[in-house]
C-alpha cells in the first residue's frame, strides 16, 4: 500500500506541474477570461493557482520520494503529524464552509462552493495518511 501511495505521489507531481504550465501558457496566450464548467478563470487567478501548486508539488515530493517506513527519525514523524495537523484544519475549514455557505474570493475569481468538497475528501485522507505513517510501528 504505501509503495503505490508512493507511485501515486510522483504521478501527482507531474500532473500537478502540468496544472502550472497550463495556468501559466493560457495567461501568456491571453485567454483569460476563461469559463470552464461555468467558473470564469480571470488573469488574476493565475498566481494563487501557481502558489497553492507549488506548495503541493513540495508535499508531494516529500511523500513521494523522501518518506520511507518504518520511519527512523522523530523529525520525520513530527513533519508528518504537522503536515497531518495542517491537513486536518484545511479539511475542517472546508466542511465549515460547505455548512455555513461561506463565500471564498481569490484575487477576483469567487471560488465555487461545490469545489470544498473535493477539498475536504482530500485534505482528510492526507491528513489520515500523515497520521497513519507518523504513528504506525515498524514491521
Amino acid at each position: 500500500m504505501h509503495r503505490m501511495l508512493r507511485d501515486l505521489a510522483k504521478v501527482g507531481v507531474g500532473l500537478v506541474l502540468a496544472d502550472i504550465f497550463s495556468a501559466l501558457w493560457l495567461d501568456g496566450s491571453g485567454f483569460f477570461p476563461l469559463t470552464i464548467l461555468g467558473t470564469t478563470w480571470t488573469a488574476a487567478a493565475v498566481m494563487p493557482i501557481v502558489v497553492f501548486d507549488t506548495a503541493v508539488i513540495l508535499l508531494l515530493i516529500h511523500y513521494g520520494w523522501n518518506t520511507k517506513l518504518p520511519l527512523r527519525s522523530p523529525a520525520e514523524r513530527t513533519l508528518l503529524v504537522v503536515a497531518g495537523s495542517i491537513f486536518l484544519i484545511v479539511a475542517l475549514l472546508h466542511l465549515a464552509r460547505l455548512a455555513f455557505g461561506w463565500n471564498l474570493v481569490l484575487g477576483d475569481f469567487v471560488v465555487p462552493l461545490w469545489l470544498s468538497w473535493f477539498g475536504f475528501l482530500i485534505t482528510l485522507y492526507l491528513s489520515y495518511s500523515s497520521f497513519h505513517f507518523a504513528f504506525r510501528k515498524g514491521r
